[in-house]
Order: structure tokens, then C-alpha cells, then sequence
């Protein structure tokens, strides 16, 4: 395993890449437009009739599609790389998985490249997200279908319904890097490698060993914890994770004062390389200290909540106009799905940790044995949050990483940013498989 500082190089050619979406108009009326709940009790506007993408919001080359009666769920998904389903004979498949608050859309600037290349590529809108259906958005609903392992059932069967028994990649961003790996670390035999991006994936802790002969543990008592630690810090903070296990998150975000559409500008501007002040370093300790080092989107201050944490760093309209890796015509996509759906059900996500942990048990101490390979921005807080983590994931949790890459001119949405250099890495990786 090595690790490279990667510099970045010329955006990828656009391919006349939206060249009309400009017609829908701003999507921040969406949200004006959408109730505050469905009739069947759903946060936001999940419609089980919605059709595809409009064919001018992908670049040629890109098709949206729907694949019924996946683990309950009709998924949307976005592909390239065949016409026919003729031409997907013998053709190696490539699964990517997007983040928050992501959509499969967030990987158009990589899916025609991997194409080229000779892959049939498959991304699809996560369970809780875009115009996939069938999930529980109600913040009281069926939180247990959001765990970890159920989203891999959801990916099983994604690849079955495709005909594939096996995929040559799963590519994970941001929360899509711990469902990758959680895909990778269950069936090694259908995922046979796993490339994770900005979220490093630390293993999962073996069970305790020997201790048949020892006495019950004593339970410790309940003391301050890291949580509390932040709050009473001399400036209150909070971690953002337990911000959007909050009640209040969504709507925060979703009706936002400064409305949805700039709300997405500054989430996406604050945690790009284009913010002058994300400098990523190692934390010395998971303590309060330590975490709150780390820009406002990661340890908020206590009384905000995002939507006023990113409005503090809105980008000007100059900015926004020299933005060439998501222009607005861009940006409106984003805008025009959340203004629909919400974000609670990219939220379940983070709220379901704990309800599969017993399950996941079954895989304590396992690792990941096929080939791997980790990438970031090299301006991304993501690898460092968790410490230790980055270091665990290439001397611990993954027996076979090929390679880590920090890539220049890259933050958070590296994918993005910089789609080319991406692109060859992802390239690079592959062909070393064979």
C-alpha cells in the first residue's frame, strides 16, 4: 500500500452537460409547493408515480431508469456503459454508492469515463433519497430498515436484478464509503473489490476472547461523555451527526430562511476546497478539544442549526458564477429532488446506527480481503474526523489497500471537484485487478 498526494488537472469536458435544464427556472419553489406531509404520514413528497430524469439533465451517454421490487423498494438508478441489454454480455459491472446530501446524480462527471472504459456502470439513488421509493420518511417510521445490513440487501439485490453474480467494484462516497464497505466486508463473493471515498472505514472490534472463566463485568458508572464535553465547552458545540439525529434537522434544512436552493450552495461551497479555510490535519484524540478544531459543518455551535451554520459562509454571486464543478444549472437538481423528498430519509441513515449493531456482531473482526483502495480531497475533513480511523482502515480493517489518495484541488465532494483525476484513479485501480 502507498500513499500519493494527487494533483489535480483540467476539469472533464461537460458533453453539453444540461445545456437546457436552464428552462425548469429556480427549483426553490419546490419547496414552497410541497406539503409538509404526505397523506400517508411521510415527510416530504415521495411519489411512487414520479417518471425518470428529463433526458437534458444528463449528459448524453447517461440513461435514468427504474429496477421494481428490490427489498421492497422500486430503485431509481442512473447507467451507462449499454444500449442493449445484448451488449452487457460479459461486460464487468461497477456499483457506486453516493453520500449525504448526495444523489446518484453526484457521480455523472465520473459514470461516462468509467463507461469508456468498458464497465456497464449502476448508480443508485440510496434508500431515503431521490426518486427511489418504498422507504419510510416519517421521523417516527420504520427506522430499522434504514440499518446497515438492510441497505445491503438492498445492493444484493440491485446487482441480482441486473444479472450480474458478481461486480468487478463497489465504490462508496461519503455514507455510500461505509455501506460499500459493509457490501464488501458480507460478500466478498459478489463485491470483488471496494474503492472508499472520503469516509475511511476503521473495521469492525473482535469480540472479547477468553473470558469464559471470568466473573461477570461490573458495569461502569455513567459519567460525562464526549457529547456533554462539547456542550460545556467555553463556546458551546455540538457534533453535527447528533444535529441530524434531531427531530429538528430536517425542517431546519428543507425550509431553510435562506431557502433550499442557497442552502445546498453553502453546504456544498463550506465543504469543498473552494473554502480557503478547510486545512485537514490527524487530531491528536477523539476528546471535545480535538473535535472542535474541525470547521462549523462537523462541530456546530450549540444554538444553530445548519442552515445558519453554512449561511455564515455563503458564497458570493462572483464565486458562484466561477464555480465550473457545480454550476447552478447543476445545483438546481439537487435542489428541485430534496425540495421534494426532504432530507429526512437521508437522515434515517444516521439515525439507525445503533439499531443494527447486535446484527453486525456476526461479522466482528472480520476484514476486508479483496483489493482496495481509499480517496479524498486533499482539503476534506472526512478522513480525519474519526481519529485513528484512516490508520486502522490501511493497517487493520483492509488486508489488501492497494492505494490512498489525497487529491489536490478536492474537498469533501472530490467525485465533483475533480471529476478527471478521479476518473484516472478509479481507471488505475481497475486495470491493476486483472
Amino acid at each position: 500500500m502507498h500513499r500519493n498526494q494527487t494533483n489535480s488537472s483540467p476539469a472533464l469536458s461537460r458533453r453539453q452537460l444540461l445545456r437546457t435544464l436552464v428552462a425548469i427556472g429556480p427549483a426553490v419553489v419546490v419547496a414552497a409547493a410541497v406539503g409538509s406531509n404526505t397523506a400517508n404520514g411521510q415527510v416530504g413528497a415521495q411519489a411512487s408515480d414520479i417518471g425518470p430524469y428529463p433526458s437534458d439533465w444528463l449528459p448524453s451517454g447517461i440513461r435514468s431508469r427504474f429496477v421494481h421490487d428490490i427489498n421492497g423498494l422500486r430503485i431509481h438508478v442512473l447507467e451507462a456503459g449499454f444500449e442493449t441489454a445484448s451488449e452487457t454480455a460479459g461486460r464487468p459491472a461497477l456499483l457506486l454508492l453516493h453520500g449525504f446530501p448526495e444523489l446518484a446524480y453526484s457521480w455523472r462527471k465520473v459514470m461516462l469515463p468509467l463507461a469508456s472504459a468498458g464497465y456497464h456502470v449502476i448508480a443508485p439513488d440510496l434508500r431515503g433519497y431521490g426518486r427511489t421509493t418504498g422507504w419510510d420518511g416519517d421521523y417516527d417510521g420504520d427506522l430499522a430498515s434504514f440499518r446497515r445490513l438492510n441497505v445491503v440487501r438492498d445492493m444484493l439485490g440491485l446487482v441480482s436484478a441486473f444479472g450480474y453474480r458478481s461486480v468487478a467494484a463497489v465504490i462508496g462516497h461519503d455514507f455510500g464509503s461505509p455501506i460499500a464497505a459493509w457490501c464488501a466486508l458480507t460478500r466478498p463473493d459478489i463485491f470483488r473489490s471496494v474503492v472508499l471515498m472520503s469516509a475511511p472505514f476503521g473495521g469492525r472490534p473482535a469480540l472479547p476472547f477468553a473470558t469464559a472463566d471470568n466473573g461477570p463485568r461490573e458495569s461502569a458508572a455513567p459519567g460525562p461523555n464526549i457529547y456533554d464535553d462539547l456542550a460545556a465547552l467555553p463556546r458551546p458545540r455540538k457534533h453535527y451527526q447528533r444535529y441530524y439525529n434531531s427531530r429538528a434537522a430536517n425542517e431546519n434544512m428543507w425550509h431553510a430562511p435562506q431557502g433550499i436552493h442557497a442552502f445546498i450552495r453553502a453546504y456544498y461551497h463550506y465543504k469543498s476546497a473552494d473554502w480557503a479555510g478547510n486545512q485537514p490535519h490527524r487530531l491528536a484524540a477523539r476528546s471535545a478539544e480535538e473535535w472542535a478544531k474541525m470547521p462549523n459543518y462537523y462541530i456546530m455551535d450549540l444554538d444553530q442549526g445548519m442552515a445558519e451554520t453554512v449561511a455564515q459562509v455563503m458564497p458570493s454571486a462572483a464565486e458562484i458564477a466561477a464555480n465550473t464543478w457545480l454550476p447552478d444549472i447543476e445545483l438546481r437538481v439537487y435542489a428541485e429532488e430534496y425540495g421534494r423528498t426532504s432530507f429526512q430519509g437521508g437522515l434515517q441513515h444516521y439515525r439507525s446506527g445503533g439499531i443494527g449493531a447486535a446484527e453486525q456482531q456476526l461479522y466482528a473482526g472480520r476484514t476486508i480481503d479483496q483489493p482496495s483502495m481509499f480517496i479524498a480531497g486533499s482539503s476534506d475533513w472526512g478522513a480525519f474526523q474519526n481519529p485513528g480511523a484512516l490508520e486502522r482502515m490501511q493497517e487493520q480493517a483492509c488486508t489488501d489497500m492497494r492505494a490512498v489518495h489525497m487529491v489536490d484541488g478536492a474537498g469533501h465532494w472530490v467525485q465533483q471537484e475533480q471529476a478527471e483525476v478521479t476518473s484516472r484513479l478509479l481507471l488505475e485501480f481497475l486495470d491493476g485487478l486483472s
